[in-house]
């Protein structure tokens, strides 16, 4: 690099240090900051723009366009030269700006008689922040070295605006991480929730992003990225042998750790004045633009390994991250990009709720939070990047909506509602005792879903009759390796003694799809949600499914048993499943074990195909419980992991009640016990008209017991049933309208008796 640049760049960063530093107000400090970065750079403009939102560019402050322009110029991501940067977050270049495709000409800022450009964008960890623009009457293009020199002085900019530097009289536009903000996500768990952050990993703030003494700077980097390969070493000793899809990616890791490029480029960027956490920042800043445009999976995760190095290389660097010793607020609500079932496991019911960047509805995060009972939200955009710890968040699991800093109104609002759904607890309280018989005299059966020991002091405050669904795959999620079959024997027995004589099925072990065991070898299917899966596992690995029918046949110890198998899809994979608990049965007298004192054998019905198997089938197994989630995405081919059609097909839709029902006339003609467990039954509209229809036993999680069984005690089934039917002869999609109606008119009734 020749000195003059490298020179100049160094002590451009000097006085920009020292505006930083200096008591001139916002606006003055952006037209400061143009004024010396025209003069260094030798070019007659220099302009500034930053996000007004995201969809949206606003000149902020300029050096030689017209001033009258500033804060009145704007356009759309994409939109001119500017925008082009700031969509693609890479630099444009042309000697001829006014030919160059796309170019944008604004009258207003005087602009045309510049023929260069030279555009880098702003931008943070791949957070678009703005675009910074130098302008030249002479036709000609900028030298990689000025490139290099603008991109090092975009980046001090970027951590300027992340620091709010350039808040007071008159900024240009508020400071990050001050504004409310209002992100829309997925419901992953119903409920509200209002609390401070908890960042899982906190983001790494660097406030010293120019240094004075680069050899110094240099020195700091070389420490820490010696310690940091040192830590990778260590993992990769630690690593077994057998762990081969661990050792490789440790194994990139490493790769990366000692990357000379890598280190070139950062000991570049040292010296042109940043400093070693600035250096390291840039350089993951690079990575996290180009990883977003990768479209090769690969090059994605090997982009995905040295962002996560860079993170670690920051807080070696800094010192901040979870070793700083911060201690959890007494409301944390905790935001990540993504967290693994055995950390969200280790905070437990601590958390008030729980926010997650990325994440699916049917992630191990998610039936964790289910299980827990905490109101979860997933592919929240932005979070990690938005909040930071001991920020005020207000989550409403309900509409999939997260209130960052909320300004009074928001607040009000939120705690209303919250106050509202107090109340309506304390009434369902009062009924908790009291059985699920509606006017018209039938009695439903309400059980709760459960998946930890922690769910099950619920059994007796929600008013739940047993467990519809004791989930068993979580004491394998969140674990290193396989269970021992004693120690799923113990945990099994306390789930019996804590239900206290309570009927507890459990679910023999769902794995698949999207719930993958850490220590087993995923594999690569196109559409894991149809591969192999549940039931196809256990049959295909029937080591696995014994040893898991012994620890339940051992946990039960004379006391009654019920287990259900998941996902059959035929009669014959019954028929297996059920051959394994006799051999399991044979095999524990034999070995002069207590035995059950009763054995219920069920299964779940979540495939349309289960529904036409042979009477045999319905005659044969003891019970069936509707897994209404699996279930509706499989009648309506569509992914409930697929936002863009999972809210797209109705429960209460004429062809899915109709199917449910044929289910449940085809089990009465039998004799054969049935259940709906799913989300559906524990929505209330949902669960009157599952009733109507013939369904009397309910499975759900603890929370919606009260508002299921208040609802069901106040409606008469069969005038319900006669809305719903004269609904569906009149060639409606779904029933739902009328079935509001009906019910609207009959709580009114009700209210004024």
């Amino acid at each position: 690099m020749p000195e003059r640049i490298e020179t100049e760049s160094r002590k451009l960063l000097g006085r920009l240090r020292d505006t930083m530093a200096s008591e001139i107000a916002g606006q003055a400090r952006l037209d400061k900051i143009t004024n010396l970065i025209a003069d260094s750079m030798r070019t007659e403009v220099c302009s500034i723009y930053l996000f007004r939102d995201p969809e949206t560019l606003e000149l902020c402050a300029t050096e030689g366009l017209k001033k009258e322009a500033v804060h009145e110029t704007r356009m759309r991501l994409g939109e001119g030269l500017v925008g082009r940067v700031a969509r693609q977050g890479r630099v444009v270049n042309t000697p001829d700006a006014p030919s160059a495709k796309g170019f944008r000409y604004m009258p207003e800022t005087g602009e045309e008689i510049y023929s260069s450009f030279l555009g880098v964008p702003i931008q943070r960890l791949g957070e678009k922040l703005g675009v910074l623009v130098v302008q030249s009457k002479e036709k000609r293009e900028f030298s990689a070295d000025e490139i290099y020199a603008l991109e090092v002085v975009a980046m001090v900019l970027a951590e300027m605006t992340e620091l709010g530097v350039f808040l007071g009289e008159g900024a240009a536009l508020s400071a990050r991480h001050q504004q409310s903000e209002l992100i829309r996500g997925i419901t992953g768990q119903e409920g509200t929730a209002e609390g401070h952050v908890w960042l899982h990993e906190p983001r790494v703030v660097v406030t010293n992003p120019i240094a004075d003494d680069p050899q110094k700077e240099q020195e700091r980097l070389n420490e820490a990225v010696e310690q940091l390969r040192v830590g990778v070493d260590k993992m990769l000793e630690m690593s077994t042998a057998s762990d081969k899809d661990h050792r490789q990616v440790l194994e990139a890791y490493r790769m990366f750790a000692n990357s000379k490029g890598w280190m070139r480029r950062m000991e570049a960027d040292i010296d042109n004045g940043l400093s070693a956490e600035a250096a390291v920042e840039k350089e993951q800043s690079l990575a996290r633009s180009r990883m977003s445009q990768a479209k090769d999976n690969y090059l994605r995760e090997r982009l995905n390994d040295l962002d996560d190095l860079s993170n670690r290389l920051l807080r070696i660097l800094t010192g901040q991250g979870r070793e700083t010793g911060a201690e959890l607020p007494a409301d944390p609500i905790l935001v990540a990009r993504n967290i693994g079932p055995g950390d969200l496991l280790e905070y437990g019911r601590s958390l008030r709720g729980i926010v997650l960047e990325e994440g699916s509805v049917g992630s191990h995060a998610a039936i964790v939070a289910r299980a827990l009972a905490i109101p979860l939200i997933v592919r929240a955009e932005r979070i990690t990047t938005e909040a930071l710890n001991g920020d005020q968040i207000m989550v409403d699991g309900d509409q999939g909506i997260v209130h960052l800093r909320p300004d009074d109104s928001v607040v009000n609002a939120f705690r209303d509602k919250i106050a509202m759904q107090a109340q309506a607890q304390h009434r369902y309280t009062s009924i908790r005792d009291k059985p699920a018989t509606t006017l018209s005299g039938e009695t439903i059966t309400l059980t709760m879903n459960a998946g930890l020991m922690a769910d099950l002091p619920s059994l007796d405050s929600s008013g739940a009759e047993g467990v519809g669904l004791f989930r068993t795959e979580l004491q394998f999620l969140v674990r290193n390796q396989m269970p021992k079959r004693m120690e799923l024997a113990a945990l099994y027995s306390r789930v019996l003694d804590a239900a206290g004589g309570k009927r507890v099925a459990f679910r023999t072990l769902d794995i698949g799809s999207d719930k993958v065991l850490p220590y087993m070898k995923p594999n690569d299917e196109p559409n894991p949600a149809l591969g192999w899966r549940a039931i196809r596992v256990g049959l295909d690995k029937p080591g696995v499914m014994r040893m898991q029918l012994q620890a339940l046949i051992r946990a039960a110890n004379g006391r009654p048993l019920t287990i259900m198998f998941p996902f059959v899809a035929q009669y014959d994979e019954y028929r297996a499943a059920r051959a394994e608990v006799d051999k399991a049965i044979q095999r524990e007298e034999r070995l002069g074990h207590a035995l059950p004192e009763k054995i219920e054998i069920g299964a779940m019905l979540e495939t349309p195909s289960l529904a036409f198997a042979p009477r045999q089938f319905f005659e044969e197994v003891e019970f069936l419980s509707i897994g209404g989630n699996d279930l509706k995405q499989f009648f309506f081919a569509a992914d409930r992991e697929n936002e863009r059609v999972r809210r797209r097909y109705d429960t209460l839709n004429v062809s899915f009640l109709s199917f449910i029902e044929s289910i449940v006339e085809r089990c009465a003609q039998t004799g054969t016990p049935l259940s709906f467990c799913g989300e559906d039954a524990g929505r209330p509209v949902e669960a009157a008209c599952f009733a109507a229809i013939g369904l009397r036993s309910l499975s759900m999680r603890p929370a919606s017991i009260g508002p299921v069984k208040s609802l069901l005690r106040r409606i008469d089934l069969g005038t319900l049933r006669a809305v719903m039917d004269e609904a569906r002869d009149s060639g409606v999609q779904s029933v739902r309208p009328a079935v509001m109606e009906h019910l609207r008119t009959a709580m009114a009734t009700t209210a004024g008796s």
